[in-house]
């Protein structure tokens, strides 16, 4: 008995030494097992300064670049639309080292119009179509020698083994060689044709047998499908790799090519249309200027503009040709090459009428007419227009601000010229 006594103030006093050691202020559990508001704003200060805070770069909206799109590198040009010859093509890496232009590659490009980072005021992308053994064999050592990247865009039965893939194409162990060096690799459909529904194609039938015909319906978005989503599965596949880039080929495109290409996963849609790339450039039209042997001029061009900036000028707002009247529309096919190009620019706000400008590829800046009344700008082109696809790029100024839209149209040709580009026949 005189054991318990004694024990029982022992526990006593152990007892009030835990008791306090216990905060001063307890919450209690709320119903459902969550905690009080007090006691979530605790914790949550407590991560918070626990972890480091992330915060998004500021870009710089007003920078631009440029993006060259190259084909063949041969030392006999015989096709001067989509080749140029090893010693041009050096010399025009060499200018762009020697006029302070930085290659930039195409992920950086991207990353900044995602505004995650900034790009140099002064820079370019250099893009390689088709895939074509000499981009590995010729144009690869000489990126190699400036230190520059660069992203080739695969239409993929004209890798070699492919029905269209002879012995000029790229073949999958050099492209495979090419990745694990850091290059990137992109889509350009699977065998390369005009991806608009109502055009003669050409169709691979089982066997290898090619017919061509026209394809609508179901029949059409079967096809279509392949070319625009199974082109990307399979260099996803063969390579281990993640395209986000699509190159429409010839420049040709409409709504519905751009739906095929948003809902395939694709990030950017790249055409042809030369032009500085702006913060705001609409993502499913991405120009590049087309370098070719027999217009040096387009390089010459472009270089003396990005050269010429240094970055932090007039930011350009881009109008998306949707928000315009245009004619023709964009991604229409008109059966003339001597359209009349309209614009109506009333819904850009008050447009000083001295600024407006129209620049028509193949022909350059136009003296186009402009009416400040109605807000339409327009020109009836005198000459045939030579390509198969045209694209318009109309500038201005309102409020002291420039602006500028672009869109593409389609010529219907009177009779197929499957000869004009080597890059949609097979690499013989």
């Amino acid at each position: 008995m005189m054991i318990r006594f004694a024990i029982l103030p022992l526990l006593l006093a152990l007892n009030f030494s835990m008791c306090k050691k216990q905060p001063a202020v307890t919450e209690k559990p709320q119903p459902g097992g969550t905690s009080s508001p007090a006691a979530a704003a605790i914790a949550a200060a407590s991560v918070a300064a626990a972890s480091p805070k992330i915060t998004k770069p500021v870009v710089d909206q007003t920078a631009q670049t440029l993006i060259f799109c190259y084909h063949r590198l041969v030392d006999k040009v015989r096709y001067p639309g989509t080749e140029i010859t090893p010693a041009a093509f050096e010399a025009q890496m060499k200018e762009l080292k020697d006029k302070g232009v930085t290659v930039i590659s195409m992920q950086d490009l991207l990353a900044w119009k995602r505004g995650e980072k900034n790009i140099p005021p002064r820079c370019a992308v250099i893009t390689f179509d088709d895939g074509w053994k000499s981009q590995y064999e010729v144009a690869w050592p000489i990126m190699k020698k400036f230190g520059y990247p660069f992203t080739l865009f695969i239409y993929t039965e004209g890798v070699r083994g492919g029905s269209l893939g002879g012995g000029e194409a790229i073949t999958w162990e050099q492209l495979a060689d090419l990745r694990d060096n850091g290059v990137d690799i992109q889509a350009h459909t699977a065998t390369h044709q005009d991806l608009r529904e109502g055009h003669n194609v050409m169709v691979i039938e089982p066997g290898g047998k090619r017919t061509r015909k026209k394809l609508t319906g179901a029949d059409y978005e079967k096809w279509v499908q392949n070319e625009v989503v199974g082109c990307k599965e399979l260099l996803e596949q063969r390579l281990g790799i993640k395209t986000n880039c699509f190159a429409v080929p010839f420049g040709n495109y409409n709504e519905h090519v751009k739906e095929l290409a948003r809902n395939a996963g694709y990030e950017a849609m790249f055409t042809v249309y030369g032009q500085p790339i702006t913060f705001t450039s609409p993502m499913d039209s991405i120009g590049r200027y087309a370098i070719e042997a027999n217009k040096p001029k387009v390089f010459a061009d472009a270089v003396n503009m990005i050269g010429t900036s240094t970055g932090g000028g007039t930011a350009v707002a881009e109008i998306g040709p949707k928000d315009l009247t245009t004619q023709p529309a964009d991604g229409e096919t008109v059966r003339t090459a001597l359209p009349l190009i309209k614009a109506n620019l009333s819904s850009v706000g008050q447009i000083e009428p001295g600024t407006v400008q129209m620049r028509v590829s193949g022909l350059g800046l136009v003296p186009a007419n402009y009416d400040p009344k109605t807000g339409i700008v327009s020109y009836q082109v005198p000459q045939k227009l030579r390509d198969k696809s045209c694209t318009v790029i109309v500038s201005a100024k309102s409020a002291g601000k420039k602006v500028e839209t672009h869109w593409t149209f389609g010529i219907e040709e009177s009779a197929p010229t499957a000869a004009s580009s080597p890059a949609a026949a097979a690499k013989k």
